[in-house]
């Protein structure tokens, strides 16, 4: 074993550099993601934990460069679900076996946070068992401990990038990166489990960018650190830019894990557009949490932040029982429980 996976696997600080050797080169792989694995079995053996992912909405105020939901996007199909059919969503995903939900949508003004909060205390009265993730960007102080007290009980939210000039490349002048890491800790101090995370291969990525955005997790402590790589889209200002790479995003999802062993690590989607054995090379890497789409089949091509995103076309039982194989078929196995981040204590 090298030096700097040695170190890693003692969990001592890698210095800039020796960061940069490993992020730049493809001669640690192999012993990278191996320890990677060993790492996760020691903390979390071989489970993969499930988190049912519906797209509630579409609808996006915001208009960063590189999201086909953007709001200057008016070729989009626009769509909004309600309270009853979120509960529909929960409803089969229960029965499947999921323990965790996660309403995910675009920054929607038409979910006020009154609406929100209902929707929220719906669900959790209807599946005490289960834990409930929002993922709908930034918000208030305010309004984060409201959907805490409603009983949401984790909050997704990637930084996308930690460097202010690269931040700003990549969103319009309304957005700021110092904005959205405020929001990451207030969500922290109220209470929530909470996610961030960047893209890989982003236009104008550096990978001093990359060892910034390590360096700020490590400052934040996420529970769940979520990562894929950029896919262009057609209809927003990077259409013409190259796509993120599955090895590169594989390769940081093995050194997260070494970084963060207890965090829950998702193989997403957006891997496996890339890569059609991209979600089981991250699950190989280092990831133990899987999203299967729980919306709708008849909204699911709508919600189309990058261009070719898989999975659009099945139901929800297709969608697990697929994963489920794959899963199995790559040395892991999926378990029926809520799934929450362990720590050093536990």
């Amino acid at each position: 074993m090298t030096d700097m996976i040695r170190k890693l696997r003692e969990n001592r600080d890698l210095s800039d550099e020796e960061l940069r050797e490993i992020i730049s080169s493809a001669r640690f792989d192999d012993e990278l993601i191996s320890s990677a694995d060993m790492i996760r079995r020691e903390i979390y053996s071989d489970e993969v934990y499930l988190r049912g992912l519906i797209e509630f909405t579409n609808y996006c105020r915001r208009n960063c460069f590189y999201c086909g939901l953007r709001a200057e996007n008016k070729a989009v199909n626009r769509y909004r679900l309600s309270k009853e059919e979120i509960l529909s969503c929960c409803e089969e995903g229960y029965r499947l076996s999921y323990r965790t939900f996660v309403l995910q949508g675009g920054e929607d003004p038409y979910y006020t946070d009154d609406r929100m909060t209902e929707i929220i205390k719906s669900i959790k009265e209807r599946f005490p068992d289960c834990a409930l993730t929002l993922s709908i960007g930034e918000k208030s102080r305010e309004s984060y401990q409201r959907f805490f007290d409603a009983g949401a009980d984790r909050y997704l939210l990637r930084h996308e990038t930690a460097k202010d000039e690269h931040y700003r490349r990549l969103h319009p002048e309304s957005m700021s990166s110092q904005a959205r890491k405020e929001c990451l800790f207030a969500l922290k101090e109220i209470g929530y489990q909470v996610g961030s995370g960047f893209m890989v291969g982003s236009p104008f990525q550096t990978t001093e960018d990359l060892i910034a955005d390590l360096r700020f997790l490590q400052e934040l402590h996420p529970d769940m650190i979520g990562i894929g790589p950029f896919i262009s889209h057609h209809q927003t200002p990077f259409r013409d830019f190259s796509s993120g790479t599955a090895a590169l995003t594989v390769r940081m999802i093995a050194l997260l894990r070494h970084l963060f062993p207890y965090a829950l690590i998702p193989s997403t989607t957006a891997l496996g557009t890339i890569d059609p054995m991209g979600r089981e090379k991250g699950l190989k890497a280092g990831a133990n949490v899987v999203m299967p789409n729980l919306s709708p089949v008849s909204v699911r091509k709508q919600y189309e932040i990058y261009d070719d995103k898989i999975c659009t076309g099945e139901e929800s039982a297709q969608c697990k029982g697929c994963l489920e194989r794959r899963i199995n078929i790559a040395g892991y196995r999926i378990v029926t429980s809520r799934g929450d981040a362990k720590t050093a204590e536990k």
